[in-house]
């Protein structure tokens, strides 16, 4: 699994380009991550990247379990007081290998869902590495709705990808690409056209 890391910090490094040419409107423009701007997000990959398995434990102990408090004070401790700070502190952590207790492609999940949720709103595109699209997809797939996930979902609907070789799932059929459909099960919306098939209806609400 020690593969998973170039292609982390491959994303670390697009996103630090893209973010390089933002103004200070912009990195204040609400994120697809709900009551977070794009500051608060890179804040948040800031926090992650440096988080450790101890350093998390020790952390959730804090945040009396709460999973979203434990996030609320590592964006509030890695929030630099201006835009210019957060991304020194993003670039200083890029090259690390450290991870919080859960499988090593949640890091693939939280590069991509979070820099498209950094992305989208801003009107800024990227073309994935296909490899870590499916390998962010295959997690959510088969990761509880309790840990991020949406592993129920596949008991109700068929997921296909458009432009890889992946189809989990039971049920009415949703085709489109792996990252609308990465995006899908990680709780953001997608533009209508996006996906199609008989199971998209069943899906949260698009954009």
């Amino acid at each position: 699994m020690n593969d998973v890391w170039p292609m982390v910090h491959t994303e670390r490094a697009a996103l630090l380009a893209d973010l390089a040419h933002l103004d200070d409107a912009q990195w204040e423009r609400s994120s697809l991550c709900k009551g977070w701007t794009v500051h608060d997000v890179v804040a948040h990959l800031v926090d992650t990247a440096r988080t450790t398995r101890l350093g998390f434990v020790t952390s959730m102990v804090r945040a009396r379990f709460d999973f979203d408090r434990l996030n609320a004070q590592g964006v509030a401790r890695e929030r630099g007081d201006s835009p210019r700070v957060t991304l020194e502190r993003l670039r200083q952590a890029a090259s690390r290998t450290s991870t919080p207790p859960a499988p090593l492609d949640s890091r693939l999940v939280e590069e991509v869902v979070h820099g498209e949720d950094i992305r989208r709103p801003l009107g800024l595109t990227r073309a994935y590495p296909r490899e870590a699209v499916v390998r962010a997809l295959r997690l959510q797939l088969r990761t509880p709705a309790s840990f991020g996930g949406a592993k129920e979902l596949t008991s109700r609907v068929r997921l296909t990808a458009t432009d890889a070789d992946v189809t989990v799932g039971d049920g009415p059929e949703v085709r489109g690409p792996a990252l609308s459909l990465l995006l899908t099960v990680s709780g953001r919306p997608v533009a209508p056209d996006e996906l199609d098939g008989p199971g998209a209806a069943s899906l949260p609400p698009t954009v």
